[in-house]
């Protein structure tokens, strides 16, 4: 028997795929993907949290040596190892790690809610000039057994991987946090939006809520505003959404302030109260709960003002 936690688990995941899909076939990430690419040289893919395929697959800004290499299973797992590591410490900041043969990968996450949903994915780059010795070890240890001609062809594509500063390279990653960022706003967008075939139930609480969404609501409100009982209602919203009601509100109050906020003129304070929160201790909260850090350092990311955040420094790891 599936219980209740394994369904809305289910509906959980199957929505973020969705969401992580469409995201990928959209305009807006294509045409950036495609001017990121032509501007850097550097590859860019948007992958699904917790799908472990081959770094920056679907770009065709591939890296020569990662192409050579991924044709032996042993690099594969490397590669696979490296994605791992990242999964295994999820954090809602860029992360840049170093791979065996002395490439650094890096990823952007894609956040909805407080979850993590893909990444944006970039790097096969070298922080360093590469010497004889890394290429050796990186050969004693990855590559096997290879005919002269195919060492030749690694080594000239080694020597041919592209070398960033760490100035450049993190100016790049800035770049992309603020397109993740974009993305995470468009993806939360699309949680809250009405989705086929949902309950009819469902589509009236949110058109309610949406309505009211600046006045102070009740789950008895919305239950009637959908004409069911409030006990049956929360398990209807819930396993049609994937979220409860109250975090449905507090996301869609959320994503409002951030549309508010576009608007360098409004203030911080003005756009949460339009949007709904009843005082600026809870909403800074809610705020910090649901996108990860304060509505001040969000709108001076947004807006390129302020200090850098302290402790925005990304962490390389051997």
């Amino acid at each position: 028997m599936i219980s209740d936690t394994q369904f809305d688990g289910s509906i959980s995941t199957r929505r973020d795929d969705d969401i992580v899909a469409r995201l990928q076939k959209s305009d807006i990430f294509r045409d950036y993907q495609q001017a990121f690419q032509t501007a850097t040289g550097l590859p860019l893919a948007l992958r699904a949290a917790g799908a472990f395929q081959a770094p920056s697959h679907g770009s065709k800004q591939v890296s020569r040596f990662c192409v050579l290499m991924a044709a032996t299973s042993k690099t594969c797992a490397s590669c696979m190892q490296l994605q791992q590591r990242i999964e295994s410490e999820p954090v809602a900041v860029p992360r840049t790690l170093e791979c065996s043969a002395g490439l650094s990968e890096s990823v952007i996450p894609v956040v909805v809610g407080e979850k993590i949903v893909a990444f944006l994915q970039t790097g096969q780059v070298m922080l360093h000039t590469p010497t004889e010795k890394q290429f050796r070890a990186a050969q004693k240890s990855l590559m096997g057994d290879k005919s002269p001609a195919e060492t030749a062809q690694l080594h000239a594509a080694y020597f041919g991987t592209r070398v960033l500063t760490k100035s450049h390279y993190g100016a790049v990653l800035k770049l992309l946090e603020s397109f993740a960022r974009h993305l995470s706003l468009i993806a939360n967008e699309l949680v809250i939006k009405e989705t086929a075939g949902e309950p009819q139930a469902v589509t009236r609480a949110r058109a309610f809520i949406s309505a009211q969404l600046g006045e102070p609501l009740s789950l008895e409100q919305v239950a009637r505003a959908a004409h069911m009982s409030a006990f049956y209602f929360c398990k209807v919203f819930k396993a049609a959404v994937g979220v409860t009601l109250t975090d449905y509100i507090a996301r869609a109050r959320v994503e409002k302030v951030k549309q508010l906020v576009l608007n360098p003129h409004v203030r911080v304070s003005e756009a949460a109260y339009e949007a709904g929160f009843q005082s600026l201790s809870q909403f800074n909260r809610v705020f910090r709960r649901i996108v990860g850090e304060s509505p001040t350092v969000y709108r001076e990311h947004l807006h390129g003002a302020g200090p850098a955040r302290s402790g925005r420094a990304l962490p390389l790891a051997a």
